[in-house]
Order: structure tokens, then C-alpha cells, then sequence
């Protein structure tokens, strides 16, 4: 109830709170000014000396119009600070001195030592009242905001909390840091701890939230101080990144989630600009697939280096307008000149595809356009190879006779020994990439391999988050699963560096590191979102918070994804890009398998594609059942008839 009050209270309009700061001081000057007078004289006689009153009476107005010419009034009492304590100084100082002067020159009987005792009592009264009222505003916020410990006592560490105190639902309770030499120093009123210390923070001040100030750090050492901090009951999250905050993208004050980059610890290699600008600066390009998740990102880096056009071909109206719309802002901010073109249509239609290569004079493409999720491919097996295998076939030809000079084909580590449809016709993508390659030399051709890539549409960290959030449960589709992850901006610069390395028909691999266990992924960021895993049945579940709920692999899908066919990689003048020697086919030898994979395809005849993509060098070995859901509905009618 009395927070109740204090909340109606706060928010009364201005001229009200003003007027009653007027009454409630025109109290203290004249208590002050009669305590003064007491306290000087050891009694009360002096109440019955009319010129003391008269002393009063002149004295109220004349203070009360020096407060307000010194912006006492103007100042918002929850946000007092030195400053207005200097100006209510000065006014209580001259109040004073006005009481001695007109004493002095109208014979008041106002003895001399009353001006002093007066204005220390004015000063502690007037001034005090504002701080307790201003400590009781912060008393309240305090308590509705969620405590933090800031991991990093450095100049950022030191403006988050300045932020934070001045404007937020967060409440700074202490430092933590590395350094040693800062252990027991107050910066800002809190004290600094060693990061071993923060279990005891937690259990004295009720934080429940590590903010992690650290935006320097590499990823290696996050990912140390992170592991640190998994077993413990807390939330940690982050500012932005170094390069995002100076380059005026982000602010010191945002707090954003742990970037799942953060747990992998993989730093990248800085991309080298020459080969970042070799096929794009000054050139037309067109990004395929330009609204997804590696298309967009694509088109991003891209626009940074220059080229004097960038087309965006993408089959998804909202896609196309929300990355041209991201790219409009972002050219206008960073002050870029770049033509930038918005085109509707698929990859599939070949008369659409060869007016825009030709009208627009395209140099360069990057084939993002493709269905990538593993399972949705597996039941609609006809559309997934008209769009990756066939899409690809029509782009290359169509660049080969509009004479684009380079043709990027973005490819995945499920096109090596696929189990899949979707690596399968990957794999034919990248077939005929490397056949036409070999049948010409105007247009470049090559394929670059890379696994998931974080914070995609279809990766499992969004999907996690969404899980925790929901309140659980995470599911896994296997114990043991393993997947290879790099971040999305990382695996575009890669892409675009591998092109300036091509010959023609080069098959590119990047280095993704070591491989992810997903379970292990799933249980991190629960804990790091101050959660407890569990798995049902496992020792101490009943005191987990998010249950860890086990699936099963799809009908396609491998335990272990693998990027290299064999151990013959050689590496490149980067040192992320390796470039492995692949099997591939003749046209001539290519061309029969693509016509009678799309009679197949025509012909809805699951049965037979599987069998000539068996037959072709992709070494994919399908899964037992056929997971079609045409196929299947079909099948399931003839059965009931």
C-alpha cells in the first residue's frame, strides 16, 4: 500500500510537486530561522520583540525567490546531485546574509551569530529532505530491479555502469575482474572481486545476473570465463561487440544474450581485403536467395565493398522487401553508392533468369538460392531437387551464356557422402557446377562446403532459445549427435574470400573447427540463461528448472556430419579455406543422368530418382524408408484400394 502511494505520488504532474516543494521550504525557513533564534538566545523572549517577525517576514519571500532564480525548483528531486546542492548552498549562503545585512541597517535585534546558525540549519534541512526524498525514489527502483554483477572493471565496465545507474531495470551490486592489481578497489561505489568471488555475490546481494563488460576479449576467452560460470544459478549476458559499439551500430548500454559464438570460442581470422574486393568492388553483382539466412548476410558484406551494383534475387516477397530495406539504411548510413536492385522471381524460371543476367550485365554471382532444411527436403523430394539441382543448372547455364565471369556456389558439408535428399542434390549442384566448368573458360565456377551456421533460420539456437523461454522442454534429436557450427558473418566472408581463390571448378572447404556435441550445447545455454538442466529419470532431476527431452535422428540424417571426402585437403593462402579434389563427370557423361533424373522428377517417381542418384558419383546411400509425403499418400491409397 505505501509503495502503492509513493508510485501516485512520483508521478503527480511537475507544477504540483513544485508548489508543494515551495510550501514544505517556506516550513524550513521559517523553523530554521525560529530555531536559529532560540538556540543563540537559550529562551523564548524574544517572541515578543515585533522587529524579530518582521525579520521573518522579509526573510520568507526574499529566499524563497533566491531558490527559485538558482533553478532549485527547475531541478527533478529523484535526479538531485552536486550540482543542485550547490545552488541550494548558494542560496541558503545569500538567504543569510540577507538576514545579517537588513538586521544590521533596519535595527531588527537579530543577533550576529543567528544568520550563521540559521543557514546550517536551512542547508541540512532543505537539502536533506531532497536526498531522503531522492533515496527513497531509488530505494523503491532498487528493489524492482534485477541485480547484476558486471564482469570487467576496465572503461567499458565502468560506462555500463554509469549507464545503468542512471536509467535501467538493472541494479549494479559489485565488479568482478582478472586483474589483480583492481581486487578491493571501489570504482563508482562498488567494490572489485575476483571472479572466484561470485558465488559469494550471488548468495550476499540476490544478484542473479553476470553482464559481461568485456568487449575486447577475444572469443577464446570468453568461452573461458563463460565455462566458469556454467555450474552457477546465473543469467550471463553481454554488451555488443568492440567493433559494433565504435562503429556507432550498438551501444555500451545494450544487454543482449550470450552470442552462441561466445560458447564455441572460435575467434575468426580477420578476412584480408584483397580477396574480400577481388570479384565484387566496382562490379554487377547478384546474390540468389538473397532474403535467407546466408544470402542476406551475403548480400551484407558485399555492399561493404563496393560493388556499383548489387542485384538481390529472392522468390519471397517479404524476404526481398525486408533485406532491401536493411540495405537501403545501411548504404545511406555508411554513406555507400550502390545501385541496389530487388528481383522477384526463382532460380527455376530460365527465361527470368537470362533477362536479368543480360540487361544487367552481371560480373559476378553468388548461388545462395536453395532448400536447406534436412527433413522438409526428405518429404517433398521432387521440389527439393527442381530447386538445388535444377535451379543451379538453369543459373549456370543462363551465366555461362550472358558471360558472367564468376559463379559461386554455396554448398554444405551434407553434400559429402549424403544420406539425404538435400545433400544429394547438393551434390548433383555441384556436379553440374564442376562439369560446365570444365566444358568452357568464360565463366569461373566453384563450390564452397561449410556446415550449420548459428543463429540461421533452421539452426538449433534459435529453436533452443525458443524452448527456454516457452519454459522447456529442449529437445535433441540424439545424445551423442555432433554438428560442425561457424557464425553466420564468418562463413559469408569465407565464402566470398574463397571465390578470389578459384580457378574453375574448385570445391572449397572451410575449416568449421572442432565438431559441437549439441547436447552439450543445449545444456549450456539453459545454464547460462540461469537455468538448471535435467533429464527425466537422471540423479537430482526433480531440481532441475528445463527438462532435456531426447528425440530421434530423422530418417536422413547422420549421426555425424563430416566436411572432407578424403584426407587429400590441401590448404589455401587463407587459412580457413582448404580445397579438397572431388569426383566429378563430363558433360557428356552428366548431361543423360540430369535428363532422366527430371523425367523421374516429372513423373513423381520417388523410387526411380533414388535409384539414379544412387547410380550417379554422388555416393548417397538413402535412407531405408521413403519419407515422400506424396509418395506415401499415394502409396497408402493404392494399399486401401
Amino acid at each position: 500500500m505505501i509503495s502503492g502511494g509513493l508510485d501516485q505520488i512520483f508521478e503527480w504532474p511537475r507544477p504540483v510537486k513544485r508548489a508543494i516543494l515551495t510550501v514544505v521550504d517556506a516550513l524550513f525557513i521559517a523553523a530554521s530561522f525560529l530555531a536559529a533564534m532560540t538556540l543563540r538566545l537559550d529562551s523564548l523572549h524574544w517572541m515578543d520583540a515585533p522587529q524579530i517577525w518582521m525579520a521573518l517576514a522579509v526573510t520568507l519571500p526574499v529566499t524563497l525567490l533566491l531558490f527559485d532564480r538558482f533553478g532549485i525548483y527547475r531541478t527533478v528531486v529523484r535526479f538531485i546531485g552536486v550540482d543542485s546542492l550547490k545552488a541550494l548552498g548558494l542560496g541558503v549562503i545569500l538567504s543569510a546574509l540577507f538576514v545579517f545585512t537588513a538586521s544590521h541597517f533596519f535595527e531588527l535585534l537579530v543577533p550576529r551569530s543567528v544568520p550563521f546558525i540559521y543557514a546550517l540549519l536551512l542547508f541540512i534541512t532543505a537539502g536533506g529532505t531532497r536526498f531522503a526524498v531522492r533515496s527513497l525514489f531509488l530505494q523503491r527502483r532498487s528493489l524492482q530491479k534485477s541485480r547484476v554483477i558486471i564482469y570487467g572493471a576496465g572503461m567499458c565496465g565502468r560506462q555500463v555502469l554509469v549507464s545503468l545507474q542512471q536509467a535501467s531495470d538493472y541494479l549494479p551490486v559489485a565488479f568482478v575482474d582478472d586483474a589483480p592489481e583492481l581486487h578491493g578497489a571501489h570504482i563508482g561505489g562498488l567494490e572489485v572481486f575476483p571472479p572466484q568471488a561470485i558465488p559469494q555475490l550471488m548468495a550476499s546481494t540476490g544478484a542473479k545476473i553476470v553482464l559481461l563488460a568485456i568487449p575486447s576479449a577475444t572469443l577464446a576467452q570468453r568461452k573461458r570465463i563463460i565455462a566458469q560460470m556454467e555450474d552457477l544459478p546465473v543469467r550471463v549476458q553481454t554488451i555488443p561487440d568492440m567493433t559494433d559499439i565504435v562503429s556507432g551500430r550498438a551501444n555500451v548500454s545494450e544487454i543482449r544474450q550470450v552470442a552462441p559464438e561466445d560458447m564455441l570460442g572460435r575467434d575468426p581470422v580477420p578476412p584480408d581485403p584483397a580477396l574480400m574486393g577481388a570479384n565484387i568492388t566496382g562490379k554487377v553483382v547478384l546474390v540468389t536467395g538473397a532474403g535467407g539466412s546466408i544470402g542476406s548476410e551475403l548480400c551484407r558484406q558485399i555492399l561493404r565493398q563496393k560493388p556499383s551494383q548489387l542485384a538481390l534475387l529472392e522468390q519471397s516477397e517479404i524476404a526481398l522487401y525486408m533485406i532491401e530495406r536493411e540495405l537501403d539504411a545501411m548504404a545511406s548510413k555508411e554513406g555507400i553508392d550502390v545501385v541496389i536492385t530487388p528481383l522477384l522471381g526463382s532460380v527455376q524460371h530460365e527465361g527470368r533468369i537470362g533477362t536479368v543476367l543480360s540487361r544487367l550485365g552481371v560480373n559476378t554471382i553468388f548461388h545462395a538460392a536453395a532448400y536447406k532444411h534436412v527433413n522438409l527436403v526428405e518429404e517433398n523430394v521432387v521440389e527439393g531437387l527442381r530447386n538445388n539441382t535444377f535451379g543451379t543448372l538453369t543459373m549456370a547455364r543462363a551465366a555461362i551464356q550472358a558471360g558472367v565471369n564468376m559463379f559461386v556456389l554455396v554448398s554444405t558439408d551434407k553434400a559429402v557422402r549424403p544420406t539425404n535428399i538435400m545433400g544429394a542434390s547438393k551434390r548433383m549442384a555441384e556436379l553440374v557446377c564442376q562439369s560446365l566448368a570444365s566444358e568452357q573458360l568464360n565463366t569461373r565456377f566453384c563450390m564452397v562446403r561449410f556446415g550449420n551456421v548459428l543463429e540461421s533460420s533452421g539452426s538449433v539456437v534459435p529453436l533452443f532459445r525458443r524452448q527456454i523461454a516457452a519454459g522447456g522442454p529442449v529437445t535433441v534429436t540424439h545424445p551423442e549427435v555432433t554438428r560442425y557450427f561457424m557464425t553466420i558473418p564468418e562463413a559469408s566472408q569465407l565464402v566470398i574470400q574463397a571465390s578470389a581463390l578459384a580457378r574453375g571448378g574448385d570445391v572449397f572447404v572451410l575449416d568449421m573447427g572442432e565438431p559441437v556435441k549439441v547436447y552439450d550445447l543445449a545444456r549450456r545455454i539453459i545454464r547460462l540463461s540461469g537455468l538448471k538442466p535435467y533429464v527425466a529419470g537422471e540423479r537430482g532431476a526433480e531440481a532441475g528448472d528445463i527438462e532435456i527431452v531426447f528425440g530421434k535422428l530423422g530418417p536422413a540424417e547422420k549421426l555425424h556430419e563430416e566436411l572432407l571426402v578424403s584426407d587429400h585437403a590441401r590448404p589455401t593462402r587463407h587459412p580457413r579455406i582448404l580445397t579438397e579434389p572431388v569426383t566429378s563427370m563430363a558433360w557428356s557423361e552428366l548431361e543423360p543422368v540430369l535428363h532422366r533424373l527430371r523425367d523421374a522428377c516429372d513423373a513423381y517417381d520417388i523410387t526411380n530418382i533414388r535409384n539414379i542418384l544412387v547410380s550417379a558419383p554422388a555416393e548417397y546411400t538413402p535412407a531405408p524408408r521413403i519419407a515422400d509425403l506424396m509418395w506415401r499418400l499415394t502409396a497408402r491409397n493404392a494399399a486401401a484400394e
